[in-house]
């Protein structure tokens, strides 16, 4: 049988374009519980849609709307956690930052200027990371030599090998980012990409990755937005592949020699963000989601 093809094989990530043009939404909302600093995702977007999302009319209606339950939020709130993680990381000394499936991500620009010295990977498919380059360049934005785009098809290249040919050091301590990525790989896909990360870094070194849960794949709807949001990647044509059994991450990460440092669920990222200066919940955040931050 003839395997069926995805759409990121021949077009740009949808979900990677619709987490691009949340954040730029974002960086135009007035209450600061929506509000973010990625000031990089507008410059990455067609030069028609720059007045339409800072209209707050358009906003509304895209988060309201358009997009599945809560995801604006959860977006909007996985984009400020883990820029909190990256800075802190390379405040602490971390040398290298590994981006699998960057899509249309900013830190490595963003960050630069206080950052200088750190190094940063960002793999991702031809197609997706092409646009990205093409849109930098047509807005001229100067991308410093410290940033490497890696093309890579990772159903038939060595990760690995391609890290090693720009220049990849295994005896720096690495921030490996994974988000908005495994939850779209089978189970053998990311048993091979976590591996990989174990076998090449030392004792100190950091991923940050966010999954589904279980039962979401199952279809049991526990959560906040769940039938939105697998209707939507659904129709997009990249759907959901992978889960993790809510109670066995833990588990799940001590086959990788993992430690669980931090982890977020919807209800913790609401309290962190989504909480005027009252306490007042300022939106909900999609519950299908779970951020982790672990260590080797």
């Amino acid at each position: 049988m003839k395997k069926k093809s995805k759409r990121i094989d021949s077009k740009t990530s949808r979900t990677a374009e619709m987490t691009c043009v949340t954040r730029a939404a974002s960086f135009f909302e007035k209450n600061p519980c929506y509000k973010s600093d990625d000031f990089i995702a507008p410059k990455l977007l067609p030069v028609f849609m720059l007045p339409l999302i800072k209209m707050s009319i358009i906003r509304y209606f895209y988060r309201n709307v358009i997009s599945p339950k809560g995801i604006y939020e959860y977006v909007i709130a996985r984009t400020k956690y883990i820029d909190s993680i990256y800075i802190e990381s390379l405040e602490n000394g971390f040398q290298q930052v590994v981006i699998f499936g960057a899509g249309f991500d900013s830190r490595g620009l963003r960050f630069v200027a206080e950052y200088p010295k750190t190094t940063v990977f960002e793999l991702d498919v031809p197609i997706t990371q092409n646009a990205k380059i093409a849109q930098l360049q047509k807005r001229r934005i100067s991308i410093s030599d410290n940033i490497n785009f890696i093309p890579i098809d990772f159903n038939k290249e060595s990760v690995i090998e391609k890290l090693d040919q720009f220049g990849f050091n295994k005896n720096r301590r690495t921030l490996f980012l994974l988000e908005g990525l495994l939850m779209y790989l089978d189970s053998s896909s990311v048993n091979t990409t976590l591996n990989i990360i174990r076998d090449n870094t030392i004792n100190g070194s950091e991923i940050v990755f966010d999954f589904v849960y279980a039962s979401v794949l199952n279809k049991e709807h526990r959560y906040y937005g769940e039938k939105d949001i697998s209707k939507y990647v659904s129709t997009a044509g990249e759907g959901w592949t992978f889960g993790i059994q809510e109670e066995e991450i833990e588990l799940f990460l001590e086959e990788y020699s993992l430690k669980v440092k931090e982890m977020k669920n919807s209800i913790d990222l609401e309290n962190l963000y989504f909480r005027n200066d009252v306490g007042e919940l300022q939106g909900r955040i999609n519950g299908t989601h779970c951020i982790v931050r672990a260590a080797f």
